[in-house]
């Protein structure tokens, strides 16, 4: 009976994490640099797609390079990729090529959340950036390319391969909160929606219904502050 019930709390905490949850008041805290700390996504697309919006919303100390939001394939480590080369850079990959948004440096004497929304569409090649509701100008690549499916979507690490290559100093430590995808690229007015608290629908990630599994030295916790 005893190994009974200890495989039917191991069963438990395993249907636990792959289970939907509504994460809207809460946060993932990454508290220490890692090459093992992650939350892998469990995202439904099963075939190729050619436009994405991806939002997020961070808090951090970091002065070095991190990577945010991860998507490899077998044909590429960088299918899609967030990464913060610098504190006032951001590179954003699809099909292992690049952009480079440069942005103003924070005038002010602390951290605060910084909400992001990045897009792009295969149709234009063009690369949407908006920094806490300001869009920055477009740039372009990757004209007529589809993104792959079959790959490992995940936060908080740069995979170089898939589901794992992480690198210690290019992990992400602090904490990060309200991550969506759509398979398509968001009006203006829905990028303000979103980072103002609202919904819409059509997600392939929704943080108020997440499928998602922790690895390593991850917290799930409310936020300590009001983040709208």
């Amino acid at each position: 009976m005893e190994i009974l019930h200890s495989s039917l709390v191991i069963l438990a905490c395993l249907l636990g994490s792959l289970a939907e949850e509504d994460l809207q008041t809460n946060v993932f805290i990454f508290p220490e640099s890692s090459n093992t700390a992650a939350v892998v996504l469990n995202a439904s697309f099963q075939d190729p797609f050619t436009s994405v919006t991806v939002c997020l919303r961070s808090y951090t100390l970091l002065n070095r390079a991190y990577g945010l939001f991860s998507y490899a394939t077998r044909k590429s480590d960088n299918e899609l990729l967030i990464f913060k080369p610098k504190p006032n850079q951001y590179n954003f990959y699809v099909g292992g090529t690049s952009v480079t948004f440069s942005v103003p440096e924070r005038m002010t004497s602390g951290p605060q959340w910084e909400h992001i929304c990045m897009s792009w569409e295969s149709a234009t090649g063009l690369v949407e950036f908006w920094l806490d509701g300001q869009p920055l100008p477009r740039m372009g690549m990757k004209k007529g390319y589809s993104i792959g499916t079959g790959g490992s979507l995940l936060l908080a690490q740069d995979q170089d391969s898939v589901g794992g290559g992480f690198d210690i100093n290019q992990s992400f430590t602090g904490e990060l909160t309200d991550v969506y995808m759509w398979d398509r690229v968001l009006t203006p007015d829905e990028v303000l929606l979103i980072r103002n608290g609202g919904t819409l629908s059509k997600y392939i990630l929704n943080w108020r219904s997440l499928s998602y599994q922790i690895k390593g030295y991850v917290v799930v916790k409310p936020s300590l502050m009001t983040i709208y």
